[in-house]
């Protein structure tokens, strides 16, 4: 069927073979760069034509062939029909390719040539590209390794945390605008609510929000929440009210945790209320809450992320991952006891779980500070230097806007959230210790980390960190070779559970693991990603419209249902653009009468401020491209 296919298009293409070139290049007009062949970069060519004899009376001729040294395309593969069957070339730009690289195509492309004839009958995808060197690479020496086996392994939060404790209770944990609290201390508020938690009936499997400020109470309430055994749901007190009537309805949470002064702001909850402000701890008063035996599989907290369908949905993230996120953590960025780590992310984001856990369960003293003191630039650097930080966390746009002394010479700089321009990696690298991290919320934080970077690369998002396995397949879920861009896969204990009250998307984006034990699962991430040729991940682009904006993660399809919502709003799409070198922006284009501002309004009292768009266009019509 292949062949035919292949048949039938060669000789519609040959028809139009007499075609002047001059022409063809007219009505194509394509893009014209110094880098590449304007019309194509590979070429095959077929020689199957009789071999030309040349003679002269009184001499033997024959031919010699002349290298010229000069590749004319990207890749020209030159095939000849001899006697013997099929003899070729590879020819290949230096600039683009090395022989080794050039050597593996030429062997894949026997390879499937010996596939497609052992079984003509067969289906094309069955036909193995890989050798078995290679598949052995990808899936077993890259891929991962297996988990350690080692005691910590599947510990929950609340196990490692009273680990720290035991180890040091006097040791600073927790430090805001001037006040500090040891493990100790720390501990007895945790456990002193956690006890009041759990009179109310939180235990596994119960979710309870968490609407706060910035604060001490913030963090005494959330590790109460594990503590008593629930998993807690983050909830931005800035979003605006109809996005959190849609998280409290679609969580249904046991109880809503919140204060005096943000209640009022979240508009109609009907959900029991929990005032922190309002209650007294008294360790000495109060029953410790007992002791709750946690499976890896009970969930730790639900983070809501940018939906397609128009509404955000809960990833249901559960203990199991926590314990290789913290030692992953230890292991390459040297943070422990001394260490003092920044809580930037905002509550509703998974990197503030990412930044209490690195923090909080490695006896490093984590530091708080209020909203308006991490807005990058002067205010955070001189945070940083104020409670001499010692680790970040930060997206590269908040790095790009940081003078350059904002963090010390020593001090470990980890990068996520979106691509990093290679300018930035010179810039922080210099003196510090700078990891890209990367992995979606569904994989517990982090899937994969770089080893520290140097210099002015564009920076690989490395390999996958102890507990997990990643795999780059084609559509069929077969692995591709290094080099070749495929979707990447993740496996392994930091998994989710899936999306709350969500089974069919659930099952659409956590597969079965085709090369894991029986039962294992792997979370499709969506991101187009290739092995480079000593193991690393380099990251490509979405194989769907998940964009990162600034270090949010956004559906446009969520953004375009909130304008299509509106009154006078025929059709809307959104993009988002880079009219300027580093600076990209969310922008919308629809077709209607309504107001641009009229429909920006309406637009922020559903969407939270990073995903209404920075500019409205209005057109006649949308571009179906």
């Amino acid at each position: 069927e292949l062949l035919a296919r292949v048949r039938e298009t060669d000789l519609a293409a040959y028809a139009h073979q007499d075609v002047p070139f001059e022409r063809l290049v007219e009505v194509v007009s394509p893009q014209r760069s110094l880098a590449h062949h304007p019309l194509f970069q590979v070429m095959v060519v077929f020689d199957n034509n009789a071999e030309a004899a040349f003679g002269l009376p009184g001499l033997d001729a024959a031919y010699e062939g002349a290298d010229l040294g000069v590749a004319k395309f990207d890749l020209t593969f030159h095939l000849e029909e001899t006697p013997d069957g099929l003899r070729g070339e590879v020819q290949y730009a230096e600039d683009l390719f090395d022989e080794a690289s050039a050597q593996g195509l030429g062997e894949r492309f026997v390879r499937v040539l010996e596939g497609l004839l052992a079984d003509v009958d067969g289906p094309v995808s069955a036909v193995e590209v890989l050798s078995a060197g290679e598949r052995g690479r990808v899936l077993e020496e890259w891929a991962g390794p297996a988990p350690s086996g080692e005691a910590s392994d599947g510990l929950s939060f609340p196990e490692l945390f009273a680990a720290r404790v035991a180890a040091d209770p006097s040791a600073p944990a927790l430090a805001f605008e001037g006040a500090e609290l040891t493990y100790g201390e720390l501990a007895a508020r945790v456990d002193a609510f956690a006890g009041h938690l759990a009179s109310c009936g939180v235990g596994p499997e119960a979710v309870v929000a968490v609407a706060l400020p910035r604060s001490v109470d913030l963090v005494v309430s959330l590790l109460a929440v594990l503590r008593a055994g629930g998993a807690y749901v983050p909830v931005d007190p800035d979003y605006p009210a109809d996005r959190v009537a849609h998280m409290l309805s679609d969580s249904r949470p046991a109880l809503l945790v919140s204060d005096s002064a943000t209640l009022p702001g979240l508009g109609e909850c009907r959900v029991p209320v929990v005032l922190v402000d309002g209650l007294v701890f008294d360790e000495r008063k109060l029953p410790v809450a007992p002791r709750v035996e946690l499976r890896a599989d009970h969930p730790a907290y639900v983070i809501y992320t940018s939906g397609s369908t128009g509404r955000p949905k809960g990833v249901i993230v559960p203990h199991g991952g926590i314990a290789s996120l913290a030692r992953a953590q230890q292991d390459a960025f040297g943070v422990g006891p001394g260490s003092r780590v920044l809580q930037f992310a905002a509550l509703s984001f998974d990197a503030a779980a990412w930044e209490i856990v690195m923090g909080l369960l490695s006896g490093a003293t984590l530091v708080l500070a209020p909203a308006e003191r991490l807005m990058p630039g002067p205010d955070l650097a001189a945070l940083c230097a104020e409670q001499a930080v010692t680790h970040v966390t930060l997206p590269p746009t908040a790095l790009a806007v940081l003078p350059d002394d904002a963090l010390p010479a020593g001090a470990t700089v980890v990068v996520a959230g979106e691509a990093c321009p290679p300018e930035l990696v010179a810039r922080w690298s210099e003196g510090r210790r700078m990891i890209n991290a990367y992995g979606p919320t569904e994989t517990t934080v982090c899937a994969t980390m770089s080893a520290p970077l140097s210099g002015e690369i564009v920076p690989p998002i490395g390999r996958p960190i102890v507990g997990t396995r990643v795999y780059v397949l084609d559509a069929v879920l077969r692995p591709v070779a290094p080099g070749v861009t495929g979707e990447l896969y993740v496996a392994g204990a930091g998994l989710a559970r899936g999306y709350l009250g969500r089974p069919s998307l659930t099952a659409e984006r956590f597969l079965a693991d085709p090369f894991g034990p029986p039962g294992s699962r792997m979370y499709r991430t969506g991101d187009l990603v290739r092995w480079t040729a000593d193991g690393e991940l380099e990251y490509q682009g979405r194989a769907d419209t998940q964009v990162k904006l600034r270090g949010f993660r956004i559906e446009l399809g969520e953004v375009e249902s909130a304008l299509n919502a509106v009154a006078g709003v025929g059709r809307a799409t959104a993009v988002v653009r880079e009219d300027r070198p580093g600076d990209r922006r969310l922008v919308a284009y629809y077709v209607g009468d309504a107001d641009p501002a009229a429909v920006r309004a309406q637009v922020a009292t559903g969407l939270p401020d990073y995903m209404v768009p920075a500019a409205l266009v209005v057109l006649d019509e949308i571009p179906l491209t």
